[in-house]
């Protein structure tokens, strides 16, 4: 039997029995899941193991990467900097980024570009920790490269690629020149007092961090389902050519190097390699959930986040994850791919394997889950959404 600790308020305690459930019955290897509600922590759980091989507990403080749950914290940042005044949604990014206008993105708007609209998918050129570690180079990269697709017609997820881009717009607009882990580290961290780290710092041991289990692409062929993994998207990741390929595999990593690998988890990737824990992203998520007040989110921007996003004008079938998908402002909003929260409100980024988290406005609540053992969902990991649901049958309750 695995131990569960932490706590939960009042009423919230049919989230302990779906996380309780997830140990005995879904394949559960060590996870954490935190709530806020109104500001208030509702839900603070963890079990299960760390690490596999050694058997060491999941503690209360252990972190893990989330992939691309990460895209959310870097969201939040892009969120301060535009309520700072320093960029404007729909102006395009080569006002502030003048290179990056070569190749045709002359009128790529801020808003296209972090919808994952902008064509930007895949790097072209071969990708490695030297080159993700100068920014000036890799600048240059990315500036130099053309859209897979005319940029706002469709979207294709920018798995790897939106948080560079991200950064480098950061450092442009950015009186200080930070890059999106530093301004991440000063803007969000540092005030809400969490530990949460897009480029990990050498006073992060690995004692902190949880091992992941990875799937592997074989098991992904015996995972397939219309739902949760289609085909389609399976077979253009197998196929080095089509956009899956190319957008998901430069670098050429596994997903456990990310955590394993020293120079993979040094390095700043604000879309991927985002470790932290189940607390720190909830807590900036229910920053968020209220108003975002605390960090310095103004009321325009705010509305921003909230408002239904602007879809492509060839709908909203992603080019690379094969399914109906909606995103703004950075983040993931409610889809058919991934419906969450009350209303269209909501927003959050769900990560490879199973992680989530999410603000949901109408309820005030800020939401996210982290685990070690990798699911083969593209979103609505079982796992994940029993907590999810029961989270809501609480509410309602």
């Amino acid at each position: 039997m695995t131990t569960v600790q932490g706590t939960v308020a009042p009423g919230f305690e049919r989230v302990r029995d779906a996380f309780e459930e997830n140990f005995r019955r879904r394949g559960e290897l060590g996870a954490a899941c935190c709530v806020y509600v109104k500001g208030e922590r509702v839900v603070d759980l963890w079990g299960g193991l760390r690490d596999a091989t050694s058997r060491t507990p999941w503690e209360a403080d252990t972190m893990v990467i989330v992939f691309s749950t990460t895209k959310g914290m870097t969201a939040v940042a892009l969120a301060i900097a535009h309520s700072q005044g320093l960029f404007e949604w729909d102006e395009p990014v080569a006002t502030y980024w003048p290179e990056f206008a070569q190749g045709g993105k002359a009128a790529v708007t801020v808003r296209q570009l972090l919808s994952h609209q902008a064509g930007l998918s895949a790097v072209d050129e071969p990708l490695d920790p030297p080159k993700l570690a100068d920014l000036d180079a890799l600048a240059k990269i990315l500036a130099a490269q053309k859209p897979a697709w005319e940029p706002g017609s469709r979207s294709g997820y920018h798995a790897f690629s939106i948080g560079w881009y991200e950064s480098e717009l950061l450092r442009r607009v950015d009186p200080k020149k930070r890059s999106a882990g530093r301004f991440f580290a000063d803007e969000v961290a540092k005030p809400l007092g969490i530990d949460f780290f897009i480029g990990l710092p050498d006073s992060v041991t690995n004692d902190a961090i949880a091992n992941i289990v990875a799937f592997t692409k074989a098991k992904m062929l015996f995972k397939i389902n219309p739902k949760t993994l289609p085909w389609p998207f399976v077979r253009d990741l197998l196929m080095p050519k089509r956009l899956a390929a190319r957008t998901l595999n430069n670098p050429k990593i596994r997903s456990s190097e990310l955590v394993k690998m020293p120079e993979y988890r040094t390095v700043e990737m604000p879309a991927s390699n985002g470790i932290g824990s189940a607390r720190a992203i909830a807590r900036v998520y229910s920053s968020m959930a209220t108003g975002g007040t605390e960090l310095g989110i103004k009321a325009a921007t705010f509305e921003a986040l909230k408002k239904a996003p602007v879809l492509p004008s060839g709908g909203p079938r992603d080019l690379v994850l094969h399914v109906d998908a909606a995103f703004s402002c950075g983040f993931t909003k409610p889809c058919p791919m991934l419906q969450f929260g009350t209303s269209a409100a909501a927003f959050g980024t769900p990560g490879a394997g199973g992680s989530f988290g999410f603000a949901d406005p109408d309820r005030a609540l800020g939401y996210a889950y982290v685990m070690n053992r990798m699911g083969y969902h593209i979103a609505n990991d079982p796992r994940e959404k029993a907590l999810r649901d029961a989270t809501y049958a609480c509410l309602r309750g």
